[in-house]
């Protein structure tokens, strides 16, 4: 175990030492909020450190913004020192021995201690609060954040080497990881988001024990399961992380339908197999989001989920070809029946279903045949997905062909010119029937009803295929319609 107090100034010879020194030198930068508090707990005779991913990050030069404390003191007793200080406080964890506060721009959360027992069957532990700091690291998930700094003597604490492991990017556990896992699955898939967030590779025996327990993934609610799997791939390298999701096993229960991508030949035969390719789709759309921007999660869910149906549609035909015919619609039907199974928002899952649906479309385009029609519906059934859509599409061109990439692009670059044009002449992204329900009604002589969506839509259907038309000539094409369907207008005279 390391506990030592150490000085501002860093000695590069020991790595994990200066890591341990920048962290306190970082920790020095944000004291005034955090050594507030510690004053707080120390004047009533209660430990405090500041501890976990805010040790990390601090460690990794990451900026702190949210810092997470533990303490001896017990749930109420952080209430009562947080009183006063604070300006606003939450309780929603007390269950779970945690308290938030923020103070100064800054958010603080404290948890009391714990030593925690779990019954290995699902996930929620039994919260037993603990004595010691010692206790309290052992059961944390892994050894880089079981590292704290006791305050305000700006102690480090690392019984299990977390410095050490941090400057060799490694993840490792505190326990034995068959231990850790057991209580807690949910830290295999969160070793698959620090890999992708971080960098880091994880140990042999985490490895070792992340295919072996694959299947305890299952304990997990599907919410959870999602909102790590968001934070992956929202990381820097999801790739990373989704390829260990893959190796370990854990993904034939969170995405099934990426490794058995693993099955289908792609039909370029320029990947080793379709897995590969929706990998180097994610990397290339990764590259044409917008930096000043967050991380798309829709647009990176689409860009690996966008071949998902190539397995189910796969068929090889005479003379040793292969086709995937309409892969891009049971893709989508299959994108939303697992967005769904994760618990998704329906926000979420019709827009990444909507782009895998409309990924191939552009592949009729050809050399620029599509008439103006095409391209208004293209941009009508992309809708405000149409600037993801441009992204996976371009994404998509994964061909190692220089000269084909470049003629791609180019296609593309036409297609969007024209989009462009259109748009400036008619408000693509508003397209609507030339005539409204009301003017449909009155023309027509109907009340609200289906009739009038059936009007509506071949007004819409009109528009789309001539552009926009002066309200007269659209109600002559609506009457001529009317008269096909049946219908008798009433005499305008």
């Amino acid at each position: 175990m390391s506990s030592t107090s150490v000085p501002a100034q860093p000695n590069q010879v020991d790595p994990a030492r200066g890591a341990q020194q920048n962290a306190v030198v970082e920790l020095m930068r944000i004291a005034p909020v955090a050594d507030e508090l510690a004053q707080r707990f120390a004047a009533a005779g209660h430990r405090l450190y500041l501890v976990g991913g805010s040790v990390r990050d601090a460690l990794l030069g990451r900026p702190l913004t949210d810092l997470d404390f533990t303490t001896d003191a017990r749930p109420e007793q952080v209430r009562t020192l947080l009183t006063g200080w604070a300006e606003a406080i939450w309780d929603t964890g007390i269950a779970f021995g945690t308290l938030g506060a923020v103070k100064r721009g800054a958010t603080v959360e404290i948890t009391t201690f714990r030593a925690d027992s779990y019954d290995r069957v699902g996930r929620n532990p039994e919260v037993v609060f603990g004595e010691t700091i010692e206790a309290d690291l052992v059961r944390r998930d892994f050894t880089v954040n079981a590292m704290a700094v006791q305050l305000p003597a700006k102690t480090f604490v690392d019984p299990h080497d977390g410095a050490a492991a941090l400057v060799a990017r490694v993840l490792d556990t505190p326990a034995t990881p068959e231990e850790s896992f057991a209580d807690d699955p949910l830290r295999m898939l969160r070793a698959c988001r620090f890999v992708a967030q971080l960098g880091f590779e994880v140990a042999p025996r985490v490895l070792t024990a992340m295919r072996e327990m694959a299947g305890e993934i299952q304990r997990i609610t599907a919410e959870r399961v999602q909102a790590e799997l968001s934070k992956l791939l929202c990381g820097a390298q999801p790739r990373r992380g989704l390829e260990l999701l893959v190796d370990t096993g854990l993904a034939e229960y969170v995405l099934p339908e990426v490794p058995a991508m693993r099955l289908a030949i792609d039909e370029h035969h320029q990947h080793k197999d379709v897995y590969h390719h929706s990998l180097v789709v994610l990397d290339q759309a990764i590259a044409l989001e917008e930096p000043d921007n967050s991380p798309d999660l829709v647009l990176r869910l689409a860009a690996l989920l966008h071949d998902v149906g190539k397995p189910d549609t796969r068929r090889f035909e005479p003379g040793g070809g292969v086709s995937f015919h309409h892969h891009e619609v049971v893709g989508a039907k299959m994108a939303r029946k697992r967005l769904r199974a994760l618990k998704y928002s329906k926000e979420i899952t019709e827009a990444v279903a909507q782009l895998v649906y409309l990924h191939l479309r552009f592949h009729g385009y050809g050399k620029g045949e599509w008439t103006d029609s095409a391209v208004r519906r293209y941009v009508t059934d992309a809708g405000p997905m149409l600037s993801r859509l441009h992204k996976l599409v371009r994404a998509d061109c994964t061909t190692r062909n220089k000269r084909k990439a470049a003629a791609l692009q180019r296609t593309y670059d036409d297609l969007e010119v024209r989009i462009d044009r259109i748009a400036a002449e008619e408000d693509l992204r508003r397209v609507r029937p030339d005539l409204d329900g009301n003017a449909i009604m009155e023309l027509l002589g109907l009340p609200p009803g289906p009739l009038v969506g059936k009007a509506w839509t071949f007004l819409k259907e009109l528009r789309l295929d001539r552009g926009p038309l002066a309200p007269e000539e659209a109600e002559v094409e609506l009457l001529a319609w009317a008269k096909e369907q049946g219908l008798q207008p009433p005499d305008r005279g």
